[in-house]
């Protein structure tokens, strides 16, 4: 591997503190209103999830980057914050849904004003506009559906 450029460890840098400031701010944002850093990633999951179904527990998983019985641990704890609810797949009752209730719909939408400020803000910090950074994510949002489709494929065979 070659080595990297001055300018390439400042984009590392530069990209590192944007992204660390605004995991710093969302923590305190989702503090203010009584939940964890995790619990919060879980109520964006469940308002952001891109497909018409609600996700699995599994999914969730897969997207907290956590296993699936932390974040059964962590759906557990949402649940009876009253935040999200479960239930079983209509055409699986193995799998369970997830869902928001009215209250955590509500509690992730007085969220988002900061968040979106403050994703803003890494976006001018990194120059690049919103519509760039909103096909970034949508690329790479497809990538990681994607992946989570084939790993579910894979421990299917």
């Amino acid at each position: 591997m070659d080595r990297l450029t001055d300018e390439q460890f400042r984009s590392l840098f530069v990209f590192r503190y944007a992204l660390r400031r605004f995991l710093l701010r969302s923590a305190e944002s989702a503090s203010r209103v009584g939940l964890t850093s995790q619990q919060h990633q879980l109520l964006l999951i469940l308002r952001g999830y891109p497909n018409p179904t609600p996700p699995s527990i599994r999914e969730v998983a897969e997207y907290l980057l956590v296993r699936h019985h932390s974040a059964v641990e962590l759906v557990a704890r949402v649940e009876a914050m009253g935040l999200v609810s479960r239930y079983p797949d209509p055409a699986d009752h193995r799998i369970v849904r997830l869902q928001l209730t009215p209250r955590g719909r509500q509690c992730i939408e007085e969220m988002a004003p900061t968040h979106l400020e403050e994703l803003r803000e890494v976006a001018t910090a990194l120059n690049v506009s919103e519509g760039l950074l909103r096909e970034i994510s949508e690329r790479f949002l497809d990538q990681v559906s994607r992946d989570i489709t084939n790993t579910q494929d894979r421990d299917q065979i």
